[in-house]
């Protein structure tokens, strides 16, 4: 005898919302699948009328693309969501900010209104806080990071151990100091706290924050005293002939613009 899904009433998604949020202070200790449930509560607290998958057990339509590693904070984690009513954007951003926790901030919502959203997320603007390593410490090891062809590190992966190539997937890799930052981890490690600012497209596999800090010890030999205190500040498609990241949702705030 066949298994037969129950018979249920679902409801089709008529609109898509593309949320911006990010994860700041205590929750850069949350997993991804932490937020996955934070952000379920969220939408029921809010009252936003999710769409959902057919089948015998209903998922609410949510897409993930490309979260931060846990221990790792963010100013750029993009979700998007299938609604069965027409919603504001703005008052979405309100309530759903509101039933998020402190620290799992929502920055912007917009209705998706083109197609290929993960697509546009070419690359990331990484941010490495590096208490007790001064600045010419920093720039030397960036240096001899950049002056490489390839720099491979190894992985732990679902079949087995993987090795790949750090250098490609590094598109700037910049140095600065800021001795005394505020709320830096330098306790006990001097004041001294140089800070790179590393823009990475993204490659399969993707390099992540330890990945390129495993690159600096192997090709520098770079150890930061304390452990690093790692921020995405962006993700987006790279601007043509520079090294900075656009806004992704630029091509839906237009194509709704030319549509009104």
């Amino acid at each position: 005898m066949s298994r037969k899904p129950p018979e249920r009433d679902v409801a089709l998604a008529v609109q898509k919302l593309r949320v911006h949020y990010a994860k700041r202070g205590r929750l850069r200790f949350s997993s991804h699948r932490d937020f996955q449930r934070a952000l379920e509560r969220a939408l029921r607290r809010a009252e936003v009328p999710m769409a959902y998958s057919a089948g015998f057990s209903p998922h609410p339509k949510i897409s993930y693309a490309n979260s931060a590693p846990t221990g790792v904070a963010s100013e750029a984690e993009y979700v998007e969501i299938g609604v069965t009513k027409q919603c504001d954007p703005e008052r979405m951003r309100v309530a759903l900010d509101e039933a998020l926790p402190p620290g799992l901030d929502v920055v912007d919502v917009v209705t998706a209104a083109t197609p290929d959203f993960v697509n546009r997320l070419e690359a990331s603007r990484w941010r490495f806080e590096l208490p007790g390593v001064d600045l010419v410490t920093a720039q030397a090891a960036a240096d001899a990071f950049l002056a490489q062809s390839e720099v491979i590190v190894e992985r732990l992966m679902k079949n087995g151990i993987r090795k790949f190539d750090t250098r490609e997937a590094v598109v700037s890799l910049t140095v600065s100091d800021e001795s005394g930052v505020s709320g830096s981890q330098g306790s006990g490690a001097g004041d001294s706290c140089a800070i790179l600012e590393v823009v990475t497209r993204h490659v399969t596999p993707s390099v992540r924050p330890d990945d390129l800090l495993a690159a600096l010890r192997i090709a520098a030999h770079l150890v930061p005293p304390v452990p690093p205190r790692v921020t995405r500040l962006a993700q987006g498609p790279l601007v043509p002939g520079s090294t900075e990241i656009g806004d992704p949702f630029a091509p839906d705030r237009a194509a709704l613009v030319s549509t009104s």
